[in-house]
């Protein structure tokens, strides 16, 4: 009897339909329903690859189905306001309003519980100054670059042309364009797309060395020269790491290398293609820093810094020393966090290495001015920036302007269905295919990206009026608490350490970070015993 259930339940049950609707010819449609349903169960009960298929034929097909939808019902009739990740309900909808032009007002007060680790909050002042300047914009690379380029607070985080799609990295640039802000190309070069609406480009440039990539897969200068000379290409960015994989290179596999890619990238079509977990182009901080001044040489005078998501301490410091050795310092460094997103990474990677941007930005900005380098380094913060509230949370960590890329994405019309690395993102926006990408027509999602970077950055303009100050640069650390627990809260600047200007160079500095000081040499990454 046991042998009999479930196993042969179902296509036993399935035979017996089958035969009763073959019995009466008006049940035709039935009959063309059960016998595709009994044949898969039939293919299920005598597989031998799926326990669950052979054991519950048919029914345990309904789990496959159930794990694609559960993003969408998880999103829709599931989570609360404040749940769902990486980026919740209410984040996603202030986006889409701002993206829309919708009313972006929130009701009845905040969800936040504010006695809870949930809620931080920034100073307001009693003489709110609303006379503080309509837009800012920062000056990159005024110390040490022929030509500087005077940069949006707000831009377009790196999201490369084979992870986005045609149509998203056009919209993207359109809206780039329309609002006056500038666009990072990601890693994968400056595609066909990029260029179509002129918006402003920041050229990143991993350790594949796409777009200035030689036959033997190391870096070309004729090639970067010539692909640098480009009236749109502003900065140059290197990228180091990011946050959700840091230190993980990677295989673009052929079948994925289409011509437009190929062209993008200067690889060939259909063939498998490596990008090396670390560059090639140099081994110790001072090399590292020689060839940020041969970019800038070779590159017309624009702008060249660097990317990282902080790992090893030491290894940020070893960069300063060479800074102050060399003399040569990057134009910028952009600070990725852990929390940063990309269109697939290992779990591990994601989950567990990394530093969070709160930390890495503190520790970057430390670098900078316990050296005296803050001056001539600006910092860029990137890594789950929606709202303005977090652009002035960053700016009280030390930024001088900030980065997105998903919260752009959901400007797009992203549901964060986490579809991203299958290639069958529903909204066009990370896939492909031709048929997904015709939904996403660029000339109304460009003026969305647009509003909603304008919209965040109104929103930006607000809290520095509220708090009584002339621009974002004025928020201090002291400016911002965080809760300790229910009955306590304090500071940033009394749980983090903040250094003072110079502190490493002459010694006063103690604690760990004199610690990791000691451990860092110009001349190596290599931690000093």
């Amino acid at each position: 009897m046991t042998a009999f259930a479930p196993r042969y339940a179902i296509p036993l049950a399935l035979i017996a339909i089958t035969t009763s609707f073959a019995a009466f010819s008006f049940l035709r449609i039935g009959l063309a329903v059960a016998i595709p349903l009994l044949l898969i169960a039939l293919w299920d009960f005598f597989q031998t690859q799926h326990t669950l298929r052979r054991n519950y034929p048919l029914i345990a097909r309904t789990r496959w189905v159930m794990e694609d939808l559960r993003p969408f019902a998880q999103s829709y009739l599931v989570e609360s306001d404040l749940e769902g990740r990486p980026f919740s309900h209410q984040a996603r909808a202030l986006v889409y309003a701002r993206a829309k032009g919708d009313l972006d007002s929130h009701p009845m007060g905040t969800e936040l519980d504010v006695y809870s680790d949930e809620y931080e909050w920034l100073s307001h002042s009693v003489v709110p100054n609303d006379a503080a300047p309509q837009t800012w914009r920062v000056d990159i690379g005024e110390c040490s670059s022929a030509r500087p380029y005077s940069s949006a607070l707000l831009n377009i985080s790196a999201m490369s042309f084979g992870s986005l799609s045609a149509r998203a990295i056009e919209a993207l640039n359109l809206g780039a364009k329309l609002g006056d802000f500038a666009h990072n190309t990601g890693e994968g070069s400056i595609s066909r797309y990029h260029r179509m609406h002129g918006g402003d480009l920041i050229w990143e440039i991993g350790s594949g060395y796409f777009g200035c990539r030689g036959k033997d897969g190391g870096f070309d200068s004729g090639l970067f020269a010539e692909t640098a000379d480009n009236e749109h290409v502003k900065m140059i960015e290197i990228k180091f790491s990011q946050g959700a994989k840091p230190g993980h290179g990677g295989v673009l596999p052929g079948r994925k290398v289409t011509e437009e890619i190929a062209e993008a990238r200067g690889i060939p079509v259909g063939e498998d293609c490596m990008s090396p977990a670390a560059h090639s182009t140099f081994s110790t901080p001072i090399e590292m820093l020689e060839w940020v001044a041969q970019l800038r040489e070779l590159g017309g005078g624009r702008p060249v810094g660097i990317k990282l998501c902080v790992g090893q301490p030491h290894e940020v410091f070893a960069m300063t020393k060479a800074m102050l050795e060399t003399g040569i310092a990057p134009d910028f460094i952009t600070v990725d966090g852990a929390e940063g997103g990309t269109g697939a990474a290992p779990l591990e990677l994601s989950n567990s290495v990394g530093m969070p941007l709160r930390e890495g930005l503190i520790f970057v900005r430390n670098a900078l001015v316990g050296t005296g380098l803050k001056d001539r380094v600006k910092i860029a913060a990137s890594g789950k920036i929606h709202s303005g509230a977090q652009m002035a949370k960053a700016f009280a960590l030390g930024a001088d302007w900030c980065n997105a890329a998903r919260p752009f994405m959901f400007s797009l019309g992203c549901v964060q269905s986490m579809q991203c690395h299958t290639g069958h993102c529903p909204s066009g926006v990370a896939t492909q295919e031709a048929w997904r990408q015709s939904g996403l027509i660029v000339e109304d999602k460009g003026p969305r990206v647009a509003r909603f970077q304008k919209q965040t950055l109104h929103s930006l303009r607000e809290i520095v009026v509220a708090m009584g100050l002339d621009s974002p640069w004025e928020i201090k650390p002291e400016d911002m608490r965080e809760r300790l627990n229910g009955a306590r809260s304090n500071a940033i600047s009394a749980i983090y350490n903040f250094v003072e200007p110079n502190q490493f160079v002459d010694g006063s500095v103690s604690g760990q970070l004199a610690d990791h000081w000691k451990a860092a040499r110009a001349d190596s990454f290599r931690r000093v015993p």
